[in-house]
């Protein structure tokens, strides 16, 4: 992220007003290698590819806000292959990690991965740390630490339905399995931090926060969020496409800034759900809208989503999610006017 985007974000997240309101997306690999018309295997194992990629990406949309910038990514793979998963990487599909745990005694064989040699992590990291000079030289800089949450790892480890059912039947065995993944996560964290010392935001994926009752994320979710979140850093940043009505209202209790939704709850909802210190990243449904809309329909909806806005700070407009495959060039650009045109018949927010 340049250094003009992200005095720019940062403006946004303490509640400055900004004209247009400005616009971001989560970028990686299931939009981005195919928009630069490479393909997946090549964006994930050939380190030059992934950089221009990314780069392709900044040049053509200077004023956007991708995040996390230069994301150094394997897909889902990235954490659970830490911890031994098989992962499948077809030539031009998303990769997949295959379970771990087949049983819950499995759990207690589980160790303690190393995120300086497991898995993916080193050559993760490694490629930063390659193409940290040249990232630098196109005038951005390597601003966040990046993971998958530690609910979302432990499905991936066990089985979406597998853990959820861990979470009622056995709670005691599901805390262990979470503290693990917890304790993983920050030293991952950490040594992601201790590498670049230009990173000064932490970013985290978790879509099994949503399918949690409030009960069981203040159980099961929350405590291990706060320990994460709980660092000096600028930007804390969350996101989540699934449900989210029962954890928005603790969502400051975990300690984030910025908060990318799914397309359930609508910005104004989310800003009473979750009170005025978090920065809402949305929503524009992504594949109904972004993906399969035509551009003139992308730039009305864009519209009509900011001017329907109650407040128009404290928001960085985006898709319900992250950049779905198969958006043009063309489609992001009708966007980018739409959200311009109805931040202009919203200046009524600010106070004009």
């Amino acid at each position: 992220m340049s250094e003009k985007n992200w005095a720019e974000l940062l403006g946004v997240i303490r509640g400055e007003r900004v004209w247009p309101v400005p616009s971001g997306f989560i970028i990686d690999c299931p939009w981005l290698p195919n928009w630069a018309g490479v393909s997946m295997i090549d964006f994930f194992t050939h380190d030059e590819t992934w950089f221009q990629c990314h780069r392709k990406a900044s040049e053509t949309f200077p004023g956007v806000h991708f995040l996390p910038g230069y994301w150094s990514e394997f897909g889902m793979c990235t954490e659970p292959s830490a911890f031994g998963a098989r992962c499948s990487f077809p030539a031009n599909e998303f990769p997949h990690a295959h379970r771990v745990i087949h049983s819950t005694e499995e759990i207690d064989r589980l160790i303690l991965p190393n995120p300086k040699t497991d898995g993916l992590l080193p050559f993760m990291l490694n490629r930063l740390v390659k193409f940290r000079t040249r990232i630098e030289e196109t005038g951005e800089q390597i601003r966040f630490s990046v993971s998958r949450g530690p609910l979302n790892i432990a499905s991936y480890l066990m089985g979406t339905t597998e853990f959820l059912m861990l979470l009622m039947m056995e709670p005691e065995k599901a805390h262990q399995l979470i503290r693990l993944i917890t304790d993983f996560l920050i030293e991952w964290h950490n040594l992601q931090k201790k590498t670049i010392d230009s990173i000064d935001g932490i970013f985290m994926l978790d879509d099994l926060i949503g399918f949690m009752s409030r009960d069981q994320f203040e159980e099961f979710g929350l405590p291990y969020f706060k320990e994460l979140y709980d660092r000096p850093l600028s930007v804390k940043f969350l996101h989540n496409d699934a449900p989210c009505r029962e954890s928005a209202p603790l969502l400051g209790e975990m300690g984030i800034n910025l908060f990318n939704m799914g397309v359930d709850v609508s910005l104004n909802e989310l800003r009473q759900l979750t009170g005025d210190g978090i920065t809402l990243m949305g929503n524009l449904p992504p594949r109904d809208v972004l993906a399969a809309g035509t551009p003139d329909q992308i730039k009305h909806a864009a519209a009509e989503m900011i001017d329907g806005l109650a407040d128009q700070s404290r928001i960085l407009a985006s898709c319900g999610g992250g950049m779905p495959p198969g958006v043009s060039t063309e489609k992001i650009e009708a966007f980018l006017v739409g959200v311009t045109s109805g931040s202009g018949r919203g200046e009524r927010s600010f106070g004009r």
